[in-house]
């Protein structure tokens, strides 16, 4: 006789097999702490490479010196280039490669596979849609949003977009409680390109001045960092972070079954709500400073999960730390490897990200019988 979903979720509870992982996930409990303490050593170390690196001849002492007050070591050409180019670069770089990297955790998580990620199912694009409405209407039909919000209008659009593309994913790919992996990835394909199509038919309707103001959407880059976009998306990003660790139970129990999760006192559908929505504002917040830039939110959470193990305590704050110092690397890489002239940042991370989603895909292929 088959048993009810109730009884298989609190059998799958002790059985061998969860034991063994939550055995392994609580001896990796150390080692997780000393990776996250490495990792913000390694943030603090990525911030300084990246401002005291190009073309300006400052040194690393210099910009520490000038920072700490300690002694007027620069120029007035090289605080420019650190203080107004380099810094808002390197902080923004941070905020989005962190946001993304614990939204693409949060994801795997919350659909229970690591091939979630808010840039291949289609969440990105939504949120790019979004911004690039406010960008080309925004002086007619969106005019009234964009006084009343000011600087926030761009962020705000793009985490409309994002959150009504996670929410047609979720309903698309969930049925009786189960999320089907290939139906997720298909509807994102679906998602995405029609959310792209629509982008495409805005950018055909824009003028000269907004296809400057859009030419870095198709493969991303931060070029364009300034403090006053950095003052629009870091207070969403922000609390992006600061909703997610609360979200670590849940999704630590969630990745044994809905009914299982129930059972242990989460509120399962809260939880999704919560989830849902911190993605879709920290992603369509970073998607309106840097636009589309896909892999991160794949790669980091996955790498991190074979060292620390998938305990989302341990989990989630590791992902934001290596997610920014990655990406802040990647940016260092486009903006030197080629100078003067500059790589879109997507490409790098395209470059690194796609064989790595196939190595992963091929390891997924008999689970998913694709």
């Amino acid at each position: 006789m088959a048993l009810p979903d109730a009884m298989r979720g609190e059998r799958a509870l002790f059985s061998p097999a969860t034991l063994r992982e939550r055995h392994q996930a609580g001896d990796r409990g150390p080692l997780a702490l000393l990776v996250i303490a490495l990792l913000v050593i390694g943030s603090v170390l990525s911030l300084l490479f990246s401002v005291t690196t190009g073309a300006s001849d400052a040194s690393f002492l210099d910009v520490i010196a000038n920072v700490t007050g300690s002694a007027d070591a620069l120029n007035m050409r090289d605080r420019i280039i650190i203080f107004d180019i380099r810094m808002p670069r390197a902080i923004l770089g941070f905020l989005v490669g962190g946001s993304l990297a614990v939204s693409g955790a949060v994801m795997q998580g919350l659909f229970r596979n690591p091939l979630a990620d808010p840039g291949l199912v289609g969440v990105s694009s939504g949120a790019s849609f979004g911004a690039v409405v406010m960008i080309v209407l925004g002086g007619t039909f969106a005019a009234p949003v964009y006084t009343l919000m000011g600087i926030y209008a761009l962020p705000v659009a793009a985490f409309a977009g994002g959150l009504v593309t996670t929410l047609l994913l979720y309903r698309i790919a969930t049925s009786n409680g189960q999320t089907s992996v290939a139906t997720m990835l298909l509807a994102g394909i679906a998602l995405g390109s029609l959310a792209t199509a629509l982008t495409g038919v805005l950018i055909y309707m824009a003028n000269d001045q907004q296809l400057r103001d859009l030419t870095f959407w198709g493969m991303g880059s931060l070029a364009g960092a300034t403090w006053t976009k950095i003052a629009a998306a870091a207070p969403i990003i922000l609390l992006s972070f600061a909703a997610m660790p609360f979200m670590a139970r849940g999704l630590n129990a969630i990745t044994l079954g809905e009914a299982a999760a129930f059972h242990m006192g989460v509120s399962v559908q809260r939880l999704k709500n919560i989830a849902i929505v911190t993605v879709a504002a920290a992603t369509g917040a970073s998607v309106a400073v840097s636009g589309g830039i896909g892999f991160v939110g794949i790669v980091v959470p996955h790498v991190l999960r074979m060292v620390i193990g998938p305990d989302h305590r341990y989990l989630l704050p590791a992902s934001a730390l290596l997610g920014g110092s990655l990406l802040i690397f990647a940016d260092v890489l486009a903006r030197t490897a080629v100078a003067p002239a500059e790589l879109p940042i997507g490409i790098i991370t395209a470059a690194v990200g796609g064989p790595f989603f196939l190595w992963i895909l091929l390891r997924q292929r008999a689970r998913l019988a694709l």
